[in-house]
Parts: C-alpha cells; structure tokens; sequence
C-alpha cells in the first residue's frame, strides 16, 4: 500500500518491492503511463525464475468473460515464472472488479494497470494506495530535468552529444507527453547521425517544424468548435503521412495546456502571464487561438474533454487499423462541444 509520487517514480522502477503483487499507473501523462507500465511488467517477467510471460487485457477481451482477470492472476503457470498481467482500466477494468481480487489474498500473478488522470479519491488510485502489496505510481508531465534526463539517455544509445543552447532550446520545445518527447529526440538523433554534435540550427530544423504546426492547426480548429477545417487538415495530413495517434496526442496536450491555463485564468490570472508560463512555449501564430479557446472552454467541459481524448487515446493504441477512424470521431466530438460552448456564450450575451 504504497502512493508513490512523481518524482520518486524512476527510483521505484529501478528497484520494486520484492513482495509487490499489484501496481497502478496514472496521470495525465498517457505517453509516459504506457512507457513506464511496459518497462515495470516486463521487469517483474524477467525477474521470475524461470522468467514469466506478459499478458495485455483490456475491456474488449474481457466483454465475453470478465473472470479472466480473476482466473489469470489466481492460477500459476506450470512451466514458466508468475505471468504478468498488464491491464487497461476501461468500463470492465475497473476498482470494483480488481478489489475482491486484491482482497483474496497472495496472488499467483502480478498486475500492472495503466489508467489515465485519476483524482485524489477516485475509487481506483485509493484501491492501490491502500491495498497490501500495491502500488499507485504518479505520472505526471516531464520537469526539465526530467527532459534532461531523457535527452541524455536517447542521444547515449546514438552516441550523439548536443551543445547547451541546442539542449535549452531542444527542452522548450518538449513537453506533456514522454512518448511525444521520445520520438522528437529519436527523430533529432537520426537526422544528426554522423555528426559529432547537434547544434541550435539541427533542433530548429527538426523539432517543432511545420508538420507540428499542421496538426497543432487541426487540434485548434476543432477547439474553436469549426468541424469542416477541422476534418479537411486531418484528412491532408493523414494523407501525407501523419499518424492519427499522434494527432491525438497532440491533441491531449493542447488541452492539457488548456485546462492548466484555464485554472490559472480562473484563480485571477492574466493571460500574458499565462502565456509566458506554458511549455513548451506558444508559438507567436497560436496565441489568439489559444486565447480564443480560454474564453471559450471552462474547467467542467475540459474535464470532459480531457476523457473523451484519454479514451481515444488508449483504444488508438490498441486498436491501430482503426485509428484514423477514431481519430476523426474524436474531433467531430471536440468540435461539437466547443460548438455547443460557442452557442451558450452567444445566447447570454442576448
């Protein structure tokens, strides 16, 4: 019964508890819930002797049969170590079904469950706090040395340095997602393969280019509530190669910015403050759509939002041929409430 918070979250990873039997991740970091969940079971297999296997659910493999969760993590293998169950909260995960399985005593597996934004007293996190032999791990968006820390390990497998402005430069540019920051350092690294040192010039060339700009403009026209733009740049840019998942990463953290600014605005603050506040930092063409969607979105609709995107999220990640299809769901739902915010501000302004 362990809550461990964000920052002692890698330290937990390098060593588990011996005796762990269960562990939940969450937060509003979906990149690095889902990166962090597949290190740890992966360790807990290894670590077996012999080594054990992992095995994903999730709420479609349970529709026929919601004991399997019960049943896998209650029987042991006969020629392997504990399998590892690695499980999705969804409408079938959920605290009710794990608790009387947490409760029945030792296990014969281990589960790791990955979940999104949980709030203090939301039934599943206070499961894991409280309950023996468990763990609720905080995954929350990257510090700079955080970054740093990431930075270093991606150019290490390069074998790849990067000058100290390129590095401020490059950690501005990374933010609420670890799956998204991976993947930009990847993409800097392999541009920069055969070179000695990555300078300013390379991360302006390669991180935060007009791609990003391109699915940055498809998030902030279904904000504004405006479907047709909204739809017409998603089909572009999937057709010139852009994947809907990362579209829809983007999407959650655009909003994930949104929701913070629009704490910050509702506790009195203004919106130049705001604005210097956010990483990474707006670009100079985002700033009137950003200060038009702060107006136009409250913290109840983006709490919503925020859902409806951390649920097409992780059935994106689980189903990849229907990503495209999901991914455009997803913004004709956004657009719609940001439409239906639209029409309530002009109403009372009759």
């Amino acid at each position: 019964m362990v809550a461990v918070k964000t920052q002692n979250a890698a330290a937990f990873l390098k060593s588990p508890p011996r005796d762990i039997s269960a562990v939940l991740f969450f937060g509003s970091d979906p990149g690095l819930v889902s990166e962090r969940s597949a290190a740890l079971a992966k360790l807990l297999a290894e670590r077996e002797k012999p080594p054990g296997e992992v095995l994903r659910l999730d709420d479609e493999s349970l529709d026929e049969d919601t004991g399997r969760v019960a049943v896998e993590l209650q029987t042991r293998p006969m020629f392997s170590g504990r399998k590892v169950v690695r499980a999705i909260a969804g409408r079938r995960i959920t605290a009710a079904l794990l608790k009387p399985i947490l409760a029945s005593g030792p296990l014969e597996g281990l589960l790791v469950v990955e979940a999104g934004n949980l709030k203090p007293d939301d039934a599943m996190r206070t499961l894991f706090e409280t309950a023996p032999l468990c763990a609720a791990v905080a995954c929350y968006p990257d510090s700079a040395a955080d970054l740093n820390a990431l930075i270093d390990e991606v150019l290490g497998d390069f074998a790849i340095k990067i000058d100290m402005h390129a590095r401020t430069l490059l950690v501005s540019r990374l933010g609420a997602d670890r799956s998204l920051s991976r993947a930009e350092i990847e993409k800097l690294a392999i541009y920069c393969i055969g070179r000695p040192q990555i300078g300013v010039e390379d991360v302006e060339a390669i991180v935060g280019d007009a791609a990003d700009l391109a699915m940055e403009r498809i998030v902030e026209a279904a904000a504004s509530g405006d479907a047709k733009k909204a739809i017409s740049d998603y089909g572009r840019a999937l057709s010139s190669g852009e994947s809907a998942q990362a579209i829809i990463l983007i999407m959650q953290r655009h909003f994930l910015k949104l929701h913070k600014a629009r704490g910050d605005m509702d506790n009195g603050a203004s919106f130049d403050d705001i604005a210097r506040s956010i990483r990474p930092p707006l670009h100079f063409k985002q700033r009137d759509a950003f200060s038009a969607a702060l107006r136009l979105w409250t913290r109840p609709t983006l709490d919503h939002a925020l859902k409806r995107i951390g649920d097409a999220a992780r059935a994106a990640r689980l189903s990849s041929r229907l990503e495209d299809t999901l991914g455009e769901r997803l913004i004709l739902a956004i657009a719609a409430m940001a439409g239906a915010g639209t029409a309530k501000g002009a109403a009372r302004s009759r």
